[in-house]
C-alpha cells in the first residue's frame, strides 16, 4: 500500500502513540486522503514529545520508518494554552498556503476535547477529521494488537496506576492487568504510549528501556535510542 495514497492532502496530529497511529492507519486505508505530514508538539526544554515523554530522536526514526514528513512544533515546558494555540496557528498557516486545510485526530470519546479542537480549528480556517471517533476502546486496542502494531507504555498517571505499568508492551497480559476503572486505551489520560512497529512501518524503531522517574505525578519510562 502506498503510504501517501489518495488525492486530498491532510495533516495528522501525531503523538507517536497508539490512538494517533490507528487514526493514521485508517486514514491511509481510505482512498480519499493523502497524508502530507505528521504534526507533533514537543516540549523544547526536554526535547521530547509533550506528555508522552519520548525523545525527539525516536520520534524522527518513527516518522522515517512510516515514510512521512514530520513537522515539529516546539512549546515551553510550562506552556500556556495561548502559547500552544499560537504555535499551532503558525503551523496551520504554513500548510493552508499549500492548500491543506484538514487535520486528522485520534480522539476516541472525549467530547469536550473534540469540541475544543473543532472550535480552535474553525478560527484557523481548518477542519478536523476523526476516523476512530466512538470506537469501543476494548475492541479498538485488541484490533490494534491483532493488526500487528507494537506499542509500549511511556507514561502513566501515578494516581491511577503504579510505576510497574511504565515500560510495558501492550498485549493481552497488560490489558488483563489493568484495574477495571482504567480505560483499556488510557483515553482518560491514565497512560500514554509509543508505537514502534506495525504494518505501516518499514522497520521497527529500536530502543532500550531506561530509567523510570516520577515527574509531577506521572511515571515516565525513558526509551533510549539504539
Amino acid at each position: 500500500m502506498d503510504a501517501t495514497w489518495g488525492n486530498t492532502p491532510v495533516l495528522v496530529s501525531w503523538s507517536g502513540g497508539k490512538d494517533s497511529c490507528f487514526a493514521l492507519y485508517e486514514t491511509q486505508t481510505a482512498a480519499e486522503y493523502r497524508v502530507a505530514a505528521l504534526l507533533t508538539t514537543l516540549t523544547r526544554d526536554y526535547d521530547r514529545i509533550s506528555m508522552h515523554g519520548v525523545r525527539r530522536e525516536l520520534l524522527e526514526e518513527q516518522a522515517a520508518s512510516l515514510g512521512l514528513p514530520l513537522h515539529k512544533v516546539f512549546i515551553s515546558k510550562d506552556a500556556s494554552n495561548d502559547e500552544y494555540e499560537m504555535k499551532m496557528a503558525e503551523a496551520f498557516e504554513e500548510y493552508r498556503g499549500q492548500g491543506i486545510d484538514s487535520i486528522v485526530f485520534g480522539d476516541l470519546f472525549l467530547a469536550d476535547i473534540r469540541a475544543y479542537r473543532e472550535q480552535f480549528l474553525a478560527r484557523q480556517r481548518m477542519h478536523g477529521l476523526f476516523p476512530v471517533w466512538k470506537r469501543d476502546t476494548a475492541s479498538f486496542i485488541r484490533e490494534f494488537i491483532e493488526l500487528g502494531f507494537k506499542t509500549i507504555v511511556t507514561c502513566v498517571d501515578s494516581k491511577v496506576l503504579d510505576a510497574s505499568f511504565a515500560g510495558k508492551t501492550i498485549d493481552e497480559a497488560f490489558l488483563s492487568s489493568l484495574p477495571e476503572s482504567v480505560d483499556p486505551c488510557g483515553e482518560n489520560g491514565e497512560f500514554h504510549t509509543f508505537v514502534f512497529d506495525g504494518p505501516i512501518f518499514a522497520r521497527p524503531v529500536k530502543f532500550s528501556l531506561g530509567e523510570i522517574v516520577l515527574r509531577e505525578s506521572f511515571w515516565f519510562c525513558d526509551l533510549v535510542p539504539q
